[in-house]
């Protein structure tokens, strides 16, 4: 064979496009003051052009839509369609037709024809006709690979493909922290930046968690007439702008009893993100399994169940605190109650509270009053387990405001 040869000639063309949606026409306005020689010359020209908006010709933006005159950008979590045509150029019949589209990208291959059955003829001058779809789920190069084998009308059997690159962007930047609180509440706080040229509109973020929590949205605000976003009526998020999205986890009632369980936990859940973009292409975005460090409790846990928001200076009240064994083995613990310069404890100090064993919690209620006006830290509880004779103090666990009933605002 000669290496030097001409290249095989085929009967079929091919032609790939991509499908997008067209956008307004713009135009360069060109204005000039009464005063000057041309006059009202060019406002009449404005005003004839029919690609101008009436009454407001001196607008950039257009009431046309112009195709797409280039390819334009790809982003993750966006649909690419392309449209795919085979025609026959010949003045010959041309049998069984295979056209197959091949999405190749640095992990795997995907089959995006429509049908993987051969057409059984195409006679000349005309085509087979196809539309491919595919939410783009990976970032970077991105080859379409479109493959067409036919029959000749002389019974050759030809082949040939052609090869479409191009690369998919990232249209968000998705950063997210963590809150642990005292209890087994966790806060989620997602800052998303959008870094395309061209607006979003933020049609959904919300967060899925895992098995073991339940989430509440902390992104509304409560109204007389019903709830209303935090970020106004109109969700936009303007090119290079970064808002914050709050979520609270709970866990469900049937783990939260189990200490050891949620102490462990560390998926929290994944995001999921739907925004439009200039003329209502929608883009979806799902965020891998979000992973918080676990706290560190210690052996035992002491939490506040109950707490009044303000006390009255040097009278007595109530608070509720939950007792948690976090570690493996089993405790016989005593209550201390030390007071301080501020607060003091009402009752017996020492007393035992029992055997506690793994995972287990009790709660104790306590009495106690403040001598100090003002916002106030309740300290000085202290637990011993009387097996091992270790000892766990627990400072600042809560703060409350002491005021004065006796002190009156008006002259």
């Amino acid at each position: 064979m000669d290496v030097n040869q001409a290249k095989q000639e085929h009967v079929l063309a091919l032609k790939v496009m991509r499908l997008t949606k067209p956008t307004l026409f713009t135009n360069m306005p060109v204005t000039c003051e009464d005063r000057d020689l041309p006059g009202d010359l060019f406002g009449q020209l404005m005003r004839e052009d029919p690609s101008t908006i009436k009454g407001a010709e001196t607008l950039m933006l257009g009431e046309m839509l112009t195709l797409p005159q280039n390819f334009g950008n790809i982003f993750l979590g966006e649909t690419f369609s392309s449209y795919i045509s085979v025609h026959n150029d010949s003045s010959q019949m041309v049998k069984d037709i295979l056209v197959k589209a091949d999405l190749q990208t640095s992990s795997q291959r995907l089959n995006l024809s429509a049908s993987n059955s051969a057409v059984a003829e195409l006679r000349p001058e005309c085509c087979i006709d196809d539309v491919i779809h595919h939410e783009v789920k990976e970032i970077g190069t991105h080859i379409l690979v479109c493959a067409v084998s036919y029959t000749t009308q002389s019974g050759d059997k030809l082949y040939f493909r052609k090869f479409f690159k191009f690369q998919v962007l990232k249209p968000l930047d998705v950063k997210t922290k963590f809150y642990n609180a005292e209890t087994d509440e966790v806060f989620l706080e997602a800052q998303i930046q959008n870094i395309t040229t061209s607006p979003m509109f933020m049609e959904k973020v919300s967060l899925e968690p895992s098995m073991m929590y339940n989430v509440t949205e902390l992104n509304t605000v409560m109204l007389t007439e019903g709830s209303e976003s935090t970020f106004g009526k109109m969700s936009y998020l303007q090119p290079m702008d970064t808002r914050q999205y709050l979520y609270c986890l709970k866990p469900k009632p049937e783990f939260a009893e189990k200490a050891g369980v949620i102490k462990g936990v560390t998926v929290i859940g994944k995001l999921d993100i739907v925004w439009k973009t200039n003329l209502g292409e929608r883009g979806r975005l799902q965020t891998s399994q979000l992973q918080r460090m676990a706290p560190g409790y210690g052996d035992v846990r002491l939490s506040l169940e109950l707490i009044p928001d303000t006390v009255n200076l040097e009278e007595p009240f109530d608070i509720t605190c939950r007792i948690t064994n976090c570690s493996e083995r089993t405790m016989d613990l005593v209550l201390e109650m030390c007071n301080t310069r501020s607060v003091h404890w009402c009752g017996v100090s020492g007393r035992p509270l029992g055997k506690l064993s793994p995972s287990a919690s009790i709660s104790i209620p306590l009495k106690l009053l403040s001598s100090v006006q003002g916002l106030q830290s309740i300290s000085g509880l202290r637990l011993t387990d009387t097996f091992l004779k270790r000892t766990y103090e627990y400072d600042d666990i809560a703060q409350v405001c002491v005021v004065c009933p006796y002190l009156s605002l008006e002259s």
